[in-house]
């Protein structure tokens, strides 16, 4: 990347400038008066909640980055400053866009509901007795004012946490200077948005910061307050363990969590409309740079806008999509019967996730199963897996959990389950150093008439019970022996850490075939093109960013290759480009579930290579980490994926372009029919859940006939 721009030579857009493109995606979700009242609310929280991650990752990376001097930066191929400004700006204009949305589209709309969320003007006599009750009884507990005296009293905030900045003068001292103070909000203890008594039949709420605020002069009555401003500090999250490659990993991860939430800070946030003078206060007491200012608007923390009250008004929400049985492996004695006939593919959220829990389940159960294996990236709270996998090892069978206590944000829970998992009896693997472990890969043996059997589950998404419900992920069932094999072996070098004797020949594995062969299958595009037979690429990741495949796909656009390119989240690659990358179209689609699927098709002279995987095209994905990427054998499976891609190249309601110079215009075609792809995927999938329970209906009937 070149100095003094975001490009790198015009040919790839910064990763997280890209990234702050999707982030904005999520903020015209909020902004979109078509969309259910509660929903925007929610997207506000999610844009929010994105955004906290990112301060505290990768901008705490440049920051890092820039502290180590000029020397350090010449070995860099871009400027850490240019691109911390070019962040500041960005998100700063957002947090305009932000607040104009919450306080001129948000809160009138929810007035129009009898929603109201008042502040101290606004408060009858009753209400404003019920605060004053309220801050006696469970607010007070919890706040200690702090008076800020510079090179004195340097207060520590805690990271993420809400504070008021107090700005006053001593009552005794007519002619004093400005004292400041601080307050932390305690919305870690106590509801951010409390309900107000109300005469009328419509819910008044007052959000907790404005109770506090009520609260200042009685927690200082020496001063006159003079007014109160809201700040938030962000601090670095990143563990830097990833390059750890002797000693303890577990214990550097244990004492590096412990550090996480007092690492250096990396953004404060804080009220537009503070003063300069108290700003330059705050920012000499709390040492942050103005790299590190971020103006918003009166409140912060708006993730917690996921805790927002729905008063059951279920009409401000998106429609009831529930879950679909998937026929095939509903109410069958045993899971492992139709998974041997044949493959199975359940397409999360729109499926139930019960066959995959199931999966575990009838294996703990099943006497012939001898041995279940799995990889866990991030697990879920309670876990019918993870229960499973604890019975399993009670009922005598041989369980191996392979544990990634990398996982950014996840590590404390990953190494409690691990604990428990051991103290259980389960065999259990932790991280590589320097190696993440990111396939979604289960494994059972079961012992049958004509011997042992090998069934496998590989996804896309996690095994978390909770992400299925939101995320859109693929999970394969399959007992082909050229699956199982290779899976085995995965688990094999994950259990011994030897290198497989053989080279995969099925799976596409990072470390091993995964970067090359994908090479080999975009040159045989390109060799077609320049043949001039039918040559054509579909990717569907979440992110794409590595220059060397980019590279690889500029080069197969020039050569004729027509590659579309379906990414939700960051997209380094510039598309559309004449003499660049003119054959290559890309969307993106922000809607009510997530896109994570990754799906790649190769045309391959119409013998058509199609695989599902965990992993994104990103340079750590393809280069440092243990990533699949399974075939699709089945004919029956390969249509029902690519009708699935189809109707999301269909879509035109939340489909937004990632052309170089249309990035973010929502895509309109020219069907005279609303096509919502998430909508419409469920929609087929319920046809396709008809013709299965007609077909299993029929079985049924023709094995009663016999």
């Amino acid at each position: 990347m070149a100095k003094d721009t975001l490009y790198k030579d015009d040919r790839y857009i910064n990763r997280d400038i890209s990234w702050l493109s999707f982030n904005y995606r999520v903020l015209q979700e909020a902004m979109d008066p078509n969309v259910p009242l509660m929903e925007r609310v929610k997207f506000l929280a999610i844009y929010s909640s994105n955004l906290d991650e990112f301060f505290r990752v990768r901008v705490a990376n440049h920051r890092n980055l820039l502290k180590l001097g000029k020397k350090t930066q010449k070995q860099l191929d871009y400027d850490p400053k240019a691109i911390l400004l070019h962040i500041q700006n960005i998100v700063s204009q957002h947090a305009i866009e932000f607040e104009d949305i919450f306080q001129n589209q948000i809160i009138p709309d929810l007035k129009k509901q009898d929603i109201h969320l008042l502040r101290r003007e606004n408060l009858s006599p009753e209400q404003q007795e019920f605060v004053e009750t309220y801050s006696q009884e469970y607010l007070l507990p919890h706040v200690q004012p702090v008076l800020l005296v510079k090179d004195k009293v340097r207060p520590f905030l805690n990271n993420r946490a809400l504070y008021l900045a107090i700005l006053m003068k001593d009552k005794d001292v007519s002619s004093g200077e400005d004292q400041y103070a601080i307050i932390k909000i305690p919305s870690d203890d106590l509801p951010r948005f409390i309900e107000l008594p109300s005469k009328g039949h419509g819910h008044d709420i007052i959000i907790l910061d404005d109770i506090v605020r009520l609260s200042v002069r009685s927690l200082f009555p020496g001063f006159q307050i003079i007014n109160t401003y809201s700040i938030k500090l962000t601090r670095d999250a990143e563990l830097y363990i990833d390059d750890e490659y002797q000693g303890d990993l577990i214990n550097k991860i244990k004492k590096s969590l412990l550090k996480r939430d007092v690492g250096p800070a990396s953004r404060l946030v804080y009220d537009k409309t503070i003063p300069t003078h108290f700003l330059e206060y705050l920012m000499e007491v709390l040492e942050v740079e103005k790299l590190d200012l971020i103006p918003e608007g009166r409140y912060h923390n708006n993730s917690d806008f996921f805790k927002f009250p729905d008063f059951g008004m279920d009409h401000l929400k998106d429609i009831a999509l529930p879950p679909l049985d998937y026929p095939p492996l509903h109410n069958t004695p045993s899971i492992f019967d139709p998974i041997k006939k044949r493959d199975h593919l359940i397409y999360l959220p729109y499926h139930k996730y019960e066959p995959v829990v199931e999966f575990f389940e009838h294996a703990a159960k099943d006497p012939n199963v001898t041995h279940i294996k799995i990889i866990q990236y991030r697990v879920a709270p309670n876990s019918r897996i993870m229960e499973a996998l604890i019975n399993a090892v009670k009922s005598g069978k041989q369980v191996y959990a392979f544990i990634e206590v990398k996982a950014r944000f996840d590590e404390e829970a990953n190494l409690r389950w691990g604990e428990q998992l051991e103290q259980a009896g389960i065999v259990v693997r932790y991280s590589f150093p320097g190696l993440k472990v990111h396939s979604k890969l289960a494994l059972v043996r079961r012992i049958e008439a004509d011997g042992p059997q090998l069934y496998t589950y590989l996804s896309t998404g996690n095994f978390h019970e909770i992400t299925a419900r939101i995320y859109s992920d693929h999970g394969l069932f399959t007992s082909d022996p050229r699956l199982t094999s290779e899976v085995a072996r995965i688990f094999s070098f994950l259990e011994t850490v030897k290198l497989p004797n053989e080279e995969f020949k099925h799976l596409l594995v990072g470390q091993f075939n995964l970067r090359k062969k994908l090479i080999h299958f975009i040159d045989f595009e390109i060799n077609e093109a320049k043949a001039g037979r039918p040559a054509k690429i579909t990717l569907k990741v979440n992110s794409l960013q590595d220059e060397d495949m980019i590279e690889k796909l500029y080069e197969a656009s020039q050569a004729g290759v027509q590659i579309d390119l379906n990414i939700r989240g960051l997209c380094s690659l510039v598309s559309g480009k004449k003499g660049l990358s003119e054959n290559i179209k890309a969307f993106s689609i922000v809607d009510r579930f997530l896109e994570h699927s990754r799906i790649f098709i190769f045309h391959h002279k119409g013998k058509e290579k199609v695989y599902l995987s965990s992993a994104d095209w990103m340079e750590r994905n393809l280069s440092f980490r243990i990533e699949t990427a399974f075939p699709i054998y089945d004919k029956k499976l390969i249509a029902e994926i690519k009708e699935e891609l189809s109707i999301q190249q269909s879509d035109n309601i939340k489909s937004r372009s990632l052309q170089y110079n249309r990035i973010n215009k929502f895509i309109q075609n020219d069907s005279n029919l609303v096509i919502r792809s998430q909508h419409e995927i469920y929609s087929f999938l319920l046809r396709k859940q008809q013709e299965e329970l007609k077909l299993k209906k029929a079985e049924e009937e023709e094995l009663k006939a016999l």
